[in-house]
């Protein structure tokens, strides 16, 4: 009975592409003409398997550009501001994140994407990475002694900053290649740009 089924469909197939001389199913799956479902099967597998450090490294380094404006200018305006070191904190880290989902945005609203599904894929590869890369980074400076109290002109802030975002990258990179071999992270942005 399951062979007979699998004879109809294979004869259905045939008659309605037009390769009558193909033996199975597995022989067309070769040709160009698959489009719609296969192309995205293809798209999400692409996703999976080995991945190089350097591509983990550069969708470490595109969170991290996002990541080090929104830390600094958080750190500027609060301190400009006169604020404690918490509120400051708190104002960079909620910099970091928009600032790091906003450059996933604009590459994949570039590629013709509408606002919603555009939100919804920088979501998907971006947060993890940015919360690892946050949590590093202030929790560097956190712990380094006078590094809180720091102010702009000091180079105690600015040597804090960098080796906190510095490390924040070496932490980071690890756990986007993973990711990106999971099919996840920056594989799903990496769709948008072929």
């Amino acid at each position: 009975m399951e062979h007979g089924h699998q004879h109809t469909e294979h004869t259905d197939h045939t008659h309605h592409t037009g390769h009558e001389g193909h033996e199975g199913h597995e022989g067309h799956e070769g040709h160009e003409g698959h489009t719609g479902h296969d192309r995205g099967a293809h798209a999400h597998h692409a996703g999976h398997g080995p991945v190089s450090w350097a591509m983990a490294a550069r969708a470490t380094l595109h969170c991290l550009t996002g990541c080090a404006i929104g830390e600094i200018l958080g750190m500027v305006v609060g301190t400009a501001l006169g604020w404690g070191n918490l509120p400051t904190m708190a104002l960079a880290i909620a910099l970091a994140f928009f600032f790091g989902y906003a450059l996933t945005l604009r590459g994949i609203l570039a590629a013709g994407v509408d606002l919603r599904a555009a939100v919804r894929v920088a979501l998907a590869a971006d947060t993890l990475s940015i919360a690892v890369m946050e949590l590093i980074d202030n929790g560097v400076i956190a712990l380094w002694p006078r590094a809180m109290d720091a102010h702009l002109d000091d180079l105690l802030f600015w040597t804090a900053l960098a080796l906190s975002l510095a490390l924040a990258f070496l932490v980071t990179t690890p756990v986007n290649r993973w990711m990106i071999g999971r099919g996840k992270g920056h594989a799903v942005v990496h769709q948008y740009h072929h």
